[in-house]
């Protein structure tokens, strides 16, 4: 019995990409883990244990490098710093270069596809600019924190439609986007007034303060529509042709295809590692465990070291149970997938490096290196699994 299991500190970077000075200017000086760790003197000891610290390169008074950590760093294959694109180049997908887009460049397109499918539709304007609402419960535009450009929101208010009509929404919204991901989102209770009154815009984009809008509330759900992902390639589809069942938690469960395995959604960083924690020590065999830690994103956005900080302490305290019931035959991978630098003078997510930390029995003391892309984690899985995926090179062989 082998089993594999994959932590995604969301946006837990460690350190500017080389490239940062051409693509991403805003970005320079960003260093996640760094600035967390020591403005805010964090000690994260199964974190420590793991060779965060390794990764990062530095070390405080209270956390330092282990000598016998097993640790890679990665580059982001993908362009930008992106969420969506982040997980699917993880589990292999070789990223496509999306297109930059407003959405007011396809909203006249989009808007009368929506009406030739019998959707009602009218313009909200703000400062110029315009965004959809259909059927009155229903808001189309940028989505405003991620890099401008790279998604589109569709929020809606399942007190007056259902999960599936905003989603069918999404899909014909994606028809006419060559952009990162069409996001279609909603929550109940949730009001169009209280929609447009969150309502912001920057530049030629409109969109949502979707906190605000309090979709996350209640009810929440979510599907994430990508440009050129094809999931047949990926980790929880080659191990399913292996037999291997794929668990998946929170926000990888929202952005990963797992048609065959089982999806346990939600934001909560506490309520999901205990969900992991107990499917591991009950399964029996062969099996895939991938989680991804939301909330640390979300502070992120919001800039707030405190509340990053109280989420990387729940985190590292569950990571020390996940540690001591890891089997001789198990693997356990904990990473990031871009930074959010909380200390970078903006809310948007920061293109870094992101740490690999590896537990595996035999494995002790090594570095494996700076990985060209994030997919090299997926392909590690696949090959300690006995199968492989189209992209990466698995940094440990079994």
């Amino acid at each position: 019995m082998s089993k594999s299991v994959l932590i995604v500190i969301d946006s837990f970077g460690v350190g500017a990409m080389d490239d940062v000075p051409q693509v991403r200017p805003s970005d320079i000086g960003s260093n996640t883990a760094w600035h967390l760790i020591e403005r805010e003197h964090l000690k994260l000891p199964n974190l420590e244990r793991l060779g965060l610290m390794n990764a990062i390169g530095m070390e405080t008074d209270i956390m330092k490098r282990n000598p016998k950590a097993v640790y890679s760093k990665s580059r982001l294959m993908h362009y930008g710093a992106d969420t969506f694109q982040g997980h699917q180049e993880i589990v292999g997908t070789k990223p496509l270069k999306p297109v930059l887009q407003a959405f007011s460049e396809g909203i006249d397109e989009t808007e009368k596809d929506l009406k030739s499918n019998g959707y009602r539709t009218a313009r909200f304007c703000m400062e110029g600019n315009q965004a959809l609402i259909v059927n009155d419960c229903i808001f189309i535009g940028d989505n405003m924190e991620t890099d401008p450009g790279q998604v589109i929101n569709v929020s809606g208010s399942f007190k007056y439609t259902d999960f599936k009509t905003v989603k069918d929404v999404g899909h014909i919204v994606r028809k006419h986007f060559q952009v990162s991901r069409i996001i279609a989102l909603g929550g109940e209770d949730v009001e169009l007034k209280q929609v447009l009154d969150s309502c912001i815009t920057s530049g030629k984009f409109i969109g949502l303060d979707t906190p605000e809008t309090g979709v996350y509330a209640k009810g929440y759900l979510v599907q994430h529509i990508g440009y050129g992902v094809d999931t047949t390639v990926q980790v929880p589809h080659a191990l399913h042709q292996k037999g291997i069942h794929s668990y998946l938690y929170g926000k990888a469960a929202d952005i990963v295809a797992n048609e065959y395995g089982t999806n346990f959604y939600g934001v909560d960083t506490e309520t999901l590692l205990d969900k992991l924690i107990d499917d591991f020590t009950k399964t029996k065999e062969d099996a895939f465990f991938f989680l991804n830690v939301q909330e640390t994103d979300l502070a992120g956005h919001q800039c707030n070291p405190c509340e990053y900080s109280r989420v990387l302490g729940i985190t590292d305290r569950r990571l020390g149970t996940i540690m001591s019931n890891l089997g001789d035959d198990d693997l356990l991978i904990v990473m990031a997938d871009h930074g959010n630098d909380p200390y970078s003078g903006h809310s948007l997510h920061t293109r870094e490096n992101v740490p690999i930390l590896i537990q595996k029995a035999g494995l002790e003391g090594k570095y494996y290196g700076l990985r060209e892309t994030m997919s090299d984690v997926g392909q590690t899985i696949a090959v300690f699994h006995g199968t492989r995926i189209e992209n990466g090179t698995e940094i440990v062989s079994f």
